[in-house]
């Protein structure tokens, strides 16, 4: 009996198998897809996504949102996958390799997923109550749907706002039901990765698995209620293009694609470090990307289904559909006046539940990851080390299962999301191709001119959307584009003339060899040497364009989206959870500012014998040659010698 146990026992939490370096691997391909994918397709995905576009119906909203997908999600997606596969460790150890200084961007970025995670259990805790009370008949929100939201399961009193002063938050204790939940989903995020991805690689196929099959049954359901063809035909059956003139169609777009996709908590790092070191990076990005898109447009055929059946309007001021308000107010109403309530509401709270898992594990996985890979945690086993981090998480969760912890969460949900997560994503693009082997444009052209450009690179951004905001749009723009043309002018002229000239093009004259040198050589050959691992026989290359765009495009559309979070904020200044909230993720987003300035700091998170990768990857000769060989870029660094040679040797 007891050997039938434990056989059991090894089908349902297999260990993980090893890669040739001894770093556990994903099961299979698909295990890994699904697991990245289970990151990506959240409540974000079935809940925010069709409060967005009810905000902007209409089918000119998906102009907008796909050049998001292309010029935003895609780019930043591919750079967190491709660096994790092709170093093979935490986040910070990813960046650690691309500079020693930009540590501190990796463990901001792991920073912002744990803050999410924290809150985003407690979320899961009120959809396990919603689950719970799906089975009894009537349904208890039944023509009180406000009502139990708000006083069966949130349970905070109201906040007292004077006119004069900070707001008041009346509420004290714990929301007993919400703590219980909450406990037993961070004992489930425990069980999914407490053994690796060997019981990782299982537990995707259901959470993902199941919720793709309810979620076609419901949508069967949905489109079929009465008047629910008004309802989408708000959504695919109009055309409003007078809004793609205005800005917030635009803004709504990049935000749903960023933060959809999920770029900027580190799980997609973490995820791929445990692939086979030459998976096909770029096209399972595009799976990805595209699967995590494709689910949201068609899911919200469901959620527009139920709108019509609701008879809401766009431009109602009684309706209002936020991310909460669709998946706790609208559908649960509608789920109420079905025949068979309970069913399709046990069906639609275990989807939302089984998405929330996934969703929430991997924000998970991204700290346990750093802990595991660090100097200490490589003589801990893992499964203490998830204990640990899932004990130390609860504890942190239980301050929203308090009775202010809704007005809490809905705090730090406001500026984790719409200013700490698209300042690292920020701060991971600009890292990345600026200092990724600067000191080979610097040896080309001279480290005063290289910091001009650099430095012209990134006031561009700060000092555009600040006057942007404090002038007019035309005037941040003239600012923007004004520093950085002459930043660029002054440092092509101050530049010395590079002895290896850049191909084609750039190659004609000297002051085009400076000037790419610059302002293309970083991330350009970022891509070779990643295309050296993630490219390797017919797998997809990196494309060139993704060089460009990951500089050029994807930086400055976030500076712009994190600006509007400053005047935001002044609307808040009166109230003390707002303030905690906001000083959280500025806090946060220093650490990227610490680990430039003293990167030594989060040498702990490092293995001591990969502490000088950056260093090690500096070769004056390599500047651009496509190298042909396929071992790595380990192979690549044997493969070129330090010493200088003549320009006519460097390049095919």
């Amino acid at each position: 009996m007891s050997a039938g146990l434990k056989k059991v026992y090894k089908w349902l939490a297999p260990d993980a198998a090893k890669e040739d370096d001894g770093r556990d691997k994903w099961p299979s391909r698909a295990s890994f897809i699904l697991a990245a994918m289970g990151g990506a397709v959240g409540l974000g995905n079935l809940l925010r996504y069709p409060s967005v576009v009810f905000a902007n119906n209409g089918l000119q909203w998906f102009i907008p949102y796909f050049i998001a997908f292309f010029f935003l999600g895609i780019p930043v997606l591919i750079l967190e996958i491709s660096i994790g596969q092709a170093y093979r460790g935490s986040v910070v150890v990813a960046f650690n390799g691309i500079h020693k200084n930009t540590k501190g961007v990796g463990l901001a970025v792991i920073m912002t997923g744990f803050a999410v995670a924290t809150y985003y259990v407690p979320i899961l805790a009120w959809i396990m109550h919603y689950f719970r009370s799906s089975f009894q008949s009537p349904l208890p929100w039944a023509g009180r749907g406000s009502d139990f939201y708000l006083l069966d399961v949130i349970a905070n009193p109201d906040p007292i706002t004077p006119d004069v002063g900070y707001v008041e938050y009346p509420g004290r204790g714990m929301v007993g039901e919400t703590v219980g939940w909450c406990a037993f989903v961070w004992f489930l995020v425990w069980l999914c990765i407490y053994k690796g991805v060997g019981m990782t690689g299982r537990v995707v196929y259901v959470t993902m698995g199941v919720p793709v099959i309810i979620m076609i049954i419901i949508l069967g359901r949905s489109v079929s209620l009465e008047n629910a063809r008004e309802g989408i035909l708000l959504y695919v059956g109009e055309w409003n293009g007078g809004k793609l003139a205005g800005g917030a169609i635009w803004q709504a777009a990049a935000g749903q694609i960023f933060f959809s996709i999920g770029v900027g908590f580190g799980y997609f790092t973490s995820y791929a470090s445990y692939n086979s070191r030459f998976a096909n990076t770029v096209q399972d990005a595009i799976i990805i990307a595209s699967c995590n898109s494709l689910y949201e447009i068609i899911a919200a055929f469901a959620v527009f289904g139920v709108v019509g059946f609701l008879g809401y309007e766009p431009g109602d001021p009684e309706v209002s559909l936020s991310t909460f308000t669709v998946g706790f107010l609208t559908y649960p109403l509608a789920l109420a006046e079905m025949p068979g309530a309970q069913v399709w509401s046990v069906l639609f709270f275990l989807t939302l539940g089984l998405l929330g898992l996934s969703s929430a594990f991997a924000l998970v996985e991204s700290f346990v990851t750093l802990i595991c890979d660090s100097q200490i945690g490589q003589r801990t086993s893992r499964t203490l080390v998830s204990t640990v981090v899932v004990v130390f998480a609860f504890l942190l969760s239980l301050l929203y299962c308090s009775r202010f912890g809704f007005y809490m969460l809905d705090a730090v949900d406001t500026w984790i999301n719409n200013l700490c997560l698209v300042f690292v994503v920020w701060a991971e693009c600009v890292a990345a191709s600026t200092l990724y082997r600067y000191k080979d444009a610097v040896r080309q052209v001279g480290g005063m001119a290289y910091l001009i450009h650099s430095a012209g690179y990134i006031l561009s951004m700060v000092l555009g959307v600040a006057v942007g905001h404090a002038v007019s749009p035309g005037a941040g723009a003239g600012v923007g584009f004004g520093i950085f043309i002459v930043s660029n002018v002054v440092a092509v002229l101050l530049g010395k003339t590079p002895m290896i000239p850049p191909p084609g093009f750039f190659g004609k004259n000297p002051f085009l060899s400076k000037l790419w040198w610059q302002a293309f050589y970083p991330i350009s050959q970022l891509r070779q040497d990643l295309n050296l691992i993630v490219a390797t026989g017919k797998k997809w290359k990196i494309p060139v364009a993704w060089s460009f765009i990951l500089r050029y495009v994807t930086p400055p559309i976030l500076a712009i989206i994190v600006s509007f979070a400053y005047p935001a904020f002044y609307l808040k200044r009166q109230d003390p959870l707002h303030i905690a909230a906001f000083t959280l993720a500025h806090l946060i987003m220093c650490i990227t500012a610490v680990g430039f300035i003293v990167p030594k700091w989060f040498d702990v998170f490092i293995p001591p014998h990969r502490l000088n990768e950056a260093a090690d990857m500096y070769t004056p000769t390599s500047g651009m040659v496509e190298p042909q060989s396929t071992g790595g870029m380990d192979d690549y660094e044997k493969g070129h010698t330090k010493d200088k040679v003549s320009p006519s040797t460097s390049i095919d």
